[in-house]
């Protein structure tokens, strides 16, 4: 099989969109991560990447975006959802279905409300239509951990409210790794991300969504909570739900189900 693994990037508004395409298929699937972009972008990362999703790759072209390099103060989940649209158009992809995981969640709605001409199947995983006080809480901690250049205890707190007990156990032997990758130069992306994502709330639009779409939520989801998942299908006309009861937030690196699951969905007439 012919992965065609490719490390991209559009110009956009004076700096650069990053992203990771791989796949062959004649059908495009734009995934947006969660709020970890604000730490690392996709640059150079597709070769790492790809074999996570490559359940999609014979009928898919899949690419996997980061927001953009240089974002403003001030810069909005909406913001960041016409910055998507703009770099399709650049790309040439006038239709693709969209993977949103939490934050990417967030835009992947608001993709779904202002161009809607663009989105053929929408997945809303781990997401809300609006930030909670869960989230908010959550993210005052990571803000504060940060700004106090405690690396370490801010990847053990966003681990400790992601993953399920179970994996916890097996992999607490890695934290002392912690404070020694992955810290960036500085958190100014990680805190536009934050202040966005605070901020949120497409409460009163997600309705308009009308394409099929597919919400996935997690029961023990301690970085967003599952109300949320509950709240997008009851908002969303004729959406599909499922939760997994013993998974939390990252139930999508833990569910090994998880991308067949949407790859089904994405597949049905």
């Amino acid at each position: 099989m012919a992965w065609k693994i490719k490390n991209g990037v559009v110009s956009l508004g004076g700096t650069k969109m990053y992203y990771a395409a791989f796949g062959s298929g004649k059908k495009n699937l734009i995934i947006f991560p969660g709020i970890s972009d604000g730490l690392t972008t996709m640059k150079g990362k597709a070769l790492f990447l790809a074999h996570t999703y490559s359940v999609f790759f014979d009928e898919y072209r899949v690419f996997l975006f980061s927001r953009k390099e240089k974002m403003p103060r001030g810069y909005s989940i909406r913001d960041m959802a016409g910055d998507q649209a703009h770099a399709m158009e650049k790309l040439g992809i006038k239709k693709a279905s969209f993977l949103g995981i939490s934050q990417g969640g967030m835009i992947a709605e608001y993709v779904a409300i202002d161009h809607p001409g663009l989105v053929e199947k929408l997945v809303l995983a781990v997401t809300v239509p609006a930030a909670n006080k869960l989230i908010r809480r959550n993210l005052k901690v990571w803000a504060d951990l940060a700004k106090a250049g405690r690396h370490r205890e801010l990847m053990i707190d966003i681990a400790e409210k992601s993953f399920s007990d179970r994996f916890l156990k097996t992999h607490r032997k890695y934290y002392p790794l912690f404070g020694l990758i992955g810290k960036p130069k500085n958190y100014r992306r990680l805190f536009i991300n934050i202040a966005a994502t605070y901020h949120f709330d497409a409460g009163d639009m997600v309705g308009r969504i009308s394409c099929p779409t597919l919400v996935i939520g997690g029961k023990l989801d301690k970085t967003v909570g599952v109300e949320g998942s509950y709240d997008l299908h009851e908002k969303i006309r004729d959406s599909r739900l499922y939760i997994y009861p013993d998974f939390g937030h990252s139930l999508y690196m833990e569910a090994k189900d998880f991308y067949k699951r949407v790859k089904a969905f994405l597949m049905m007439p």
